[in-house]
């Protein structure tokens, strides 16, 4: 699965090079047995933007993509929008995707992110838990501003340093959302939308899921 993402990343347009961090060395060396790039790092850090900040703090990149090896679905296209998204406007220091809730089952999924934002697209909140629903007792569906967040982020490389600095926050804690950390310390987080789906590998179910649909020839 690591190098199925490691290539669908290195497709993308907007992408200069792929590095895997990683504090594992079983990881490493299958990265480097497939002709990949891998670094190690302590093995200490919080979250996946920490161990990312400590690789970037080495290189020299205006902007530093964090694709999370557990999203196999990944579209090249799903980069580079959230590329863009932070490189075309000077004002963004972040920036991730959020793409539709299809289902009512997705709303109530604890393993589905939903993400709520404001009128020009920056994130509200972040949640594990369904937002955004009616109080009319209708079928449980979200407002048109909550949406599936898919976890990859864009950071200008100096804002990324500044986020692995910042001391973890109660909502980052009991939601066990690192992203919320940006949002509590008082910064902004742009989104920017696919249509394209994703699926978190998170539990033995999703990855027979991501198997079939790959097997089937979806997003290969």
């Amino acid at each position: 699965m690591v190098e199925h993402v490691y290539r669908r990343a290195a497709s993308a347009s907007t992408v200069d090079s792929v590095i895997v961090a990683t504090d594992d060395e079983r990881v490493a060396r299958a990265v480097m047995d497939f002709g990949g790039d891998a670094r190690m790092t302590r093995g200490d850090h919080r979250c996946g933007t920490d161990r990312v900040a400590e690789v970037a703090d080495g290189l020299d990149h205006d902007l530093i993509v964090n694709v999370q090896a557990d999203e196999p679905l990944i579209e090249p296209a799903m980069i580079d929008a959230a590329v863009a998204a932070c490189a075309n406007n000077a004002n963004v220091v972040m920036s991730t995707l959020r793409s539709p809730i299809r289902t009512a089952a997705d709303l109530q999924n604890p393993d589905v992110v939903k993400i709520a934002v404001d009128r020009d697209g920056y994130a509200l909140f972040f949640s594990r838990a369904p937002i955004g629903l009616s109080r009319a007792g209708e079928e449980a569906r979200g407002a048109a501003s909550v949406a599936k967040h898919i976890g990859l982020y864009v950071y200008r490389r100096p804002f990324l340093l500044t986020v692995s600095r910042l001391e973890p926050t109660p909502l980052e804690r009991a939601e066990q959302l690192e992203q919320l950390r940006v949002l509590e310390h008082g910064y902004r987080i742009m989104t920017a939308v696919t249509d394209h789906d994703a699926i978190g590998v998170d539990t033995p179910a999703d990855l027979e899921r991501v198997r079939r649909l790959v097997a089937a020839g979806a997003h290969v």
